[in-house]
Order: structure tokens, then sequence, then C-alpha cells
């Protein structure tokens, strides 16, 4: 063998083993499909090549790569890579048709390509791919060229399936963090140190902690307990050697300190948490990470304590008229007593109130079962008129109070509408005895209405104490009653804006509120108002 050859096949050697460590650092697939191509085509001094990949069930190949074609002539190439599959150790039978094949190919795309080499990708037995290296004009390969190939094709398959799992974790990996990012329930992942190293925006919405800022700190510095409900937290329960075998979960329940994070729209300064911590263990048995479940418990708490409180006040709503009812009627049964006709009157007249007042509670509380269970119906009628029903009510209201003037404002051209007329003058009481309520120093209580093109309006206008913020995103809520002391010594169920709400919706209107100080700077009161339609 002449001193030039062993020259040139050292080279080759030496410039395969610099590809192949290339190969090796190289976990990008589309770079690494490249990087593989272009060497190929240089190790044995061809002109063009490609890159055939199988697909996930393998029965297909795609063009994955290309070197020294032209982008739009890459179609051509379609009947060479599908028409011709690869069968391990026939493929000497395949050659001429390869041949002539690529014949056609190069006079349809004006290509002067001549020769083809078609080598395997193949991993664990199975072909992956197909590395094509082309030749032009009356250059021939080297005689030993595919066994140069065929070398590097073991390596590049290796590489090829490297980056392909590379890519199947990245993927998988960014999957996981968007369904950890955009999970409803808060998600903390927490070091060994028990510092924080994944915060999602759950979490973020719940504390008031940006991720940015929330990431790297102690678990300390952003979860802080302002009361626990639960026996320990998470660091006594360290201290206390957990997790124990039989005892992997820890959950701790308690208010926490919101941050106070000046783009955070909340301006509650306390959350209720619970959170379940779940220990991550190595091999060996030793605790590597934490993965903390956070759940905001604010709303079933004050759902539990609403609750409570309807609970003590609706005996006490019950307990009044009929506590009324027994005295009078026992009064007016005792054997020595005479009674004139207007005191019986005026008896009869109370125990009849009283009655009614229990009645209508009763309503209620039958309304509200309704609407839990589904069977929540109007009783639609045509042409009511919603400024003689104002009128109604603002008389009968008017007797009930000395401290309040309650004035109705209706246009000429107010029309007529269709719905259930006993259900809306229900409304129509509950927002102008919600008005007196919260009216302790009285004022001017209008109710007014406005025409639009498609639907008409009815406000209901205090001068009273007006809604506080923390109050406002569960005032139409069942047993939802403002928290002051006002509140506490006024009569009510907190049924009545939620019953409201339930019979405009159901005559597929709306209702809202808003203070007074919104349109006039400086005006007490609220204005409750609601929509129907015309038609």
């Amino acid at each position: 063998m002449s001193r030039a050859l062993v020259d040139i096949r050292i080279l080759q050697r030496e410039y395969l083993l610099a590809i192949s460590r290339a190969m090796t650092a190289e976990l990008d697939l589309h770079d690494l499909l490249r990087l593989i191509l272009k060497s190929a085509v240089e190790l044995v001094a061809g002109q063009a090549g490609m890159i055939a990949l199988a697909d996930e069930g393998g029965e297909t190949m795609r063009v994955a790569a290309v070197y020294g074609i032209p982008p739009h002539l890459v179609d051509h190439f379609a009947p060479l890579v599908r028409g011709i599959p690869y069968r391990e150790g026939h493929e000497g039978e395949a050659f001429p048709e390869l041949a002539n094949q690529l014949k056609l190919i190069a006079r349809e795309a004006d290509l002067a390509l001549s020769q083809v080499i078609r080598l395997p990708l193949s991993s664990g037995g199975t072909v992956i791919g197909l590395i094509y290296v082309f030749q032009t004009g009356n250059y021939y390969f080297v005689e030993d060229a595919p066994n140069l190939l065929r070398s590097f094709a073991e390596q590049a398959a290796i590489a090829v399936r490297n980056a392909r799992l590379y890519q199947q974790v990245n993927q998988e990996k960014q999957r996981s963090d968007a369904i950890l990012e955009q999970s409803a329930d808060g998600v903390m992942i927490l070091d060994r140190h028990l510092h924080i190293t994944v915060f999602n925006k759950a979490l973020s919405q719940m504390t008031g902690w940006p991720a940015t800022e929330a990431i790297g700190r102690a678990h300390d510095d952003v979860i802080q307990w302002a009361s626990l409900k639960t026996e320990a937290d998470l660091r006594t329960a360290l201290e206390n050697q957990w997790p124990l075998p039989n005892a992997a979960y820890l959950y701790v329940e308690g208010e926490a300190l919101r941050h106070q994070d000046s783009s955070c729209a909340s301006d509650r300064r306390a959350i209720t948490l619970g959170i379940t911590y779940a220990p991550l263990m190595d091999a060996d048995g030793r605790m590597t990470d934490i993965i903390a479940n956070v759940r905001d418990l604010t709303r079933y708490r004050e759902e539990e304590a609403l609750q409570k409180t309807f609970i003590s006040v609706i005996s006490h709503e019950l307990k009044t008229p009929v506590a009324i009812i027994k005295g009078y009627a026992g009064t007016l049964r005792r054997p020595e007593g005479h009674w004139s006709p207007q005191i019986l009157a005026e008896s009869l007249t109370v125990i009849e109130e009283e009655a009614d007042n229990l009645n209508a509670l009763i309503d209620n509380l039958l309304e509200v079962s309704r609407l839990q269970a589904g069977t929540f119906t109007l009783e639609i009628s045509d042409e009511i008129n919603l400024p003689r029903l104002a009128e109604n009510v603002a008389r009968r209201f008017a007797t009930q109070t000395t401290l309040h003037r309650i004035e109705t404002d209706f246009p000429d051209d107010y029309p007529t509408i269709i719905g259930d007329e006993r259900r809306l003058i229900q409304v129509l009481n509950n927002l102008v005895s919600n008005g007196i309520k919260y009216s302790p120093d009285g004022g001017l209580i209008t109710i007014r209405g406005e025409v639009h093109p498609q639907h008409v309006t009815v406000a209901v206008c205090d001068e009273g104490i007006g809604i506080p913020a923390r109050d406002q995103y569960r005032i139409f809520q069942k047993f939802s009653r403002l928290d002051n002391a006002l509140s506490r010594k006024t009569e009510g169920t907190g049924l009545g804006l939620y019953l409201s709400r339930a019979i405009i919706e159901a005559h597929r209107g709306r209702i809202w509120f808003h203070s007074n100080s919104d349109d006039e700077p400086g005006a007490p009161g609220t204005t409750f108002t609601f929509s129907l339609p015309r038609d």
C-alpha cells in the first residue's frame, strides 16, 4: 500500500473520530442532523446529501435534513425515500433502482447528480433513519467510502437516539412545567434546605408573591402563618422527624399573611391556606425535595362562618314572630281579660302582621331550597306595570318608617313588561327594605326607572352607610350580610339579595350596584339597579 494512501486513511480516521466526538456533544436534533450530514458528505468527498428519519411508528420515512440540495428541490427526492424501502442484507439489489431513480430526479430537478450511497442509521436492531450521499459529474466515490460511512453511521445512530431522548425529556419537562404553571391549585417545590425552586401562577395570585421574587427565598419567608388550625407547621414537623415511614404527607392549615405586592389587585391582608406537603426521597431514603400543593380555603371558611351565622340569625328571625304571636294570643285568651273591640282589633292586626312576616321568611327559605334543587320557576304574566308596583311598594314602606322619605321617578313612556309580578314585587321589597335598614339616620330613598332600546331598568337609591370594599365581592351570596356593628343589630337573614339576583336572572336580566360617590364625589349611600328585557 502506498504511503499516500496510508496518509489519506489516517486523515479519514482522525476526521471520523473528530466528528464522532462532536456528535456526542450535540443534543439538539436539528443541529445534530445537519452536523451528521455535512460530516458524512465531506468524509467521502461527496457533493450533496440527505437524511431521512422514521416516524414514531417506524412505518414511513421523511426527509429531515439536506446538504447541497436547494430547499425548493427537496420534494423531488421523496420517491427515493418512500419508493425504495431499505431491507437489511438486500441493499445490493436495491442499488440499480436507486441509481435509476436518481437519474430521473437529477433530470427533473436539473441537478448534476450521478451516484448515490445509502446506509442505515440503526439503533438496537431498528432502522431509525437513512443517510444518502450523492456525487456529481464524473467524480467517483473512493473505494472504501461505504465502509467509512458504515462506521460513521453507527456513531451517528447513537447520537440521533440520544438527541431524540433528550428532545423527549425536554418536551416532557416543558409539558410538566406548563401543567404546574396552569394548575388551578397552588404548587410549590422546595429543595432540601426549604428554599423555593418552583412557584406557580395560582400560588402567586393566592399569596401576592410574584414568582420571580418567591423563587430562591426560604419557605418561611413566603408562607408566614398568622395562626394555625393544625398542630404543627412544616418547620415544627421536620424538627419532629417528619416524614415518618407511615406518614409521608403533612397537612397544614391556617391563616397566612399575604404579601402586599403593588401588582396584586386583592386587598385581603390574610388568607386561609391548606397545604399538603409530600416529600421526594432518593434511593438511600434521604429527602431531596418537597412538593407542596396549596389551596385557598378562604371562601370555604367564610361560607362555613356565614352558614353558622345564618343558623343563629334564622333561629332568631323565626322565634321573634312566633314569640309575638304566642304572646298576643296568650294575652287575648286569658279568662279574666275583658278587652275592648279596639284592643282586640289592634292585637289581631299584630298577630296577622307577624304571621305574614313568618310566612315571608319561610317562603324565602323555600325559594333558596328550590334554587339549590334546580326547581325554581317563574309564573309569567303579561303587561306588568313596574311604575305602579314601585308606587305600591313605596306607599307600604312609608307607613313603616318616620325617618325616611320614599319617592318614585319613572318616565311617562315607561313600557309594560312580561314577567312574574309577585317575584318582581319581592325584589323591590328587598331593595327598599335594605335601603331603610342601612340608612339608620334616615334620608331619601328613590325608586327610579329608565327606558332603553332593548331593556328597561329600575334603580333603588339610598343615602345610607354604603358597602365596604371588603364585602362587595360577596354581597349577592346567600347568608351574606355586611360585617359591621349596624348589620349585627339589624334584622335579616342574608337571603334577600341572593334571591333578588336569582329572580332577575331568571327574567334574563341582571342586577348590580355602585356607590353613589362614583357619580358624585362624597355622596352617601348605594344604588342597586336591575335590568329587564323589553321583549
